[in-house]
């Protein structure tokens, strides 16, 4: 499908429809507590009031539902290939989050034939009729998959860690997202959230050291949302396949979320941030690919 033939199909599906928020969320590597970030700050969204669904584009991994502690039925490979519609595959957790499993849908879009990329944009179009806010959950690391998501998106919160490990593995995420061919850093903003600190300075000094290096090898700065401490009531939840947030909303690391959540929801935050939807996010995924 051809960008012209894109374009026809979301202008056709557009009038007057609302645009969902969509919000990346990555890192440089596995086991830093992505997923957990994705997970309540969709549980703070929906305490403030908003429609809330995540999408599992982590297609190895199925962290996601393992937190929720439920077993999605249909994913988008049903979507694609069974004749699903969208709603279908929404799977609802805690508090009605909505949860769409990528499952291997997402890695087969890329050799899909008009039919069917028509077919996928015209559903996924329906998505911002259904949520206020869309939270896609990628991968870890610096895959193609990974890229593609985040070059789509206007929005992206990376999570990193105090650990040596976890700051070079972002650097190495935003270089290969900074020098991505179709990156634009003026409609994609970086948005860093250092978790796993033992004190609320250790997350800022965390932001500063990794923001000096981009802002002098890259060129572009990153903007700092907070921190999330190490919690004992955090891995305990996850030990039980409850949020954090839902749990114990007494813990630490919940009220570090909240914060995180307000600020991200505030009236400056959100009326710098345009809204593009979720049709248009995959459509630029799919204008990407050869």
């Amino acid at each position: 499908m051809d960008q012209a033939e894109q374009l026809r199909i979301l202008k056709a599906s557009e009038q007057a429809r609302p645009l969902a928020r969509v919000i990346t969320v990555t890192s440089g590597k596995g086991g830093v507590g992505k997923s957990n970030t994705s997970i309540n700050l969709a549980i703070q969204f929906r305490k403030m009031g908003s429609r809330v669904i995540i999408l599992d584009a982590d297609f190895g991994l199925a962290n996601i539902e393992i937190m929720f502690g439920t077993v999605p039925k249909h994913n988008l490979y049903d979507l694609i290939y069974q004749g699903k519609n969208i709603r279908e595959i929404i799977t609802w957790g805690p508090m009605e989050v909505g949860f769409i499993s990528g499952g291997s849908g997402i890695a087969g879009m890329a050799n899909l034939k008009r039919e069917y990329l028509k077919y996928i944009i015209q559903n996924l179009v329906q998505l911002d009729a259904i949520a206020d806010i869309i939270i896609v959950d990628t991968g870890a690391g610096i895959s193609d998959a990974v890229l593609e998501f985040l070059v789509a998106s206007g929005e992206i919160l990376l999570v990193t860690t105090p650990e040596p490990t976890s700051i070079t593995d972002s650097y190495s995420l935003l270089k290969a997202l900074y020098r991505h061919p179709r990156f634009d850093e003026e409609a994609s903003k970086v948005k860093m959230i250092a978790n796993r600190v033992h004190r609320e300075e250790e997350g800022q000094v965390l932001y500063h050291k990794l923001n000096a290096v981009v802002e002098r090898y890259l060129r572009i700065p990153m903007i700092y949302l907070g921190s999330v401490p190490e919690d004992p009531q955090l891995a305990r939840a996850v030990m039980q396949q409850v949020p954090v947030s839902l749990e114990n909303p007494g813990a630490k690391s919940t009220a570090a979320y909240e914060r995180i959540a307000n600020r991200l929801m505030g009236r400056e935050e959100t009326e710098r941030q345009p809204r593009r939807g979720m049709a248009a996010f995959f459509s630029y995924i799919i204008s990407g690919r050869k």
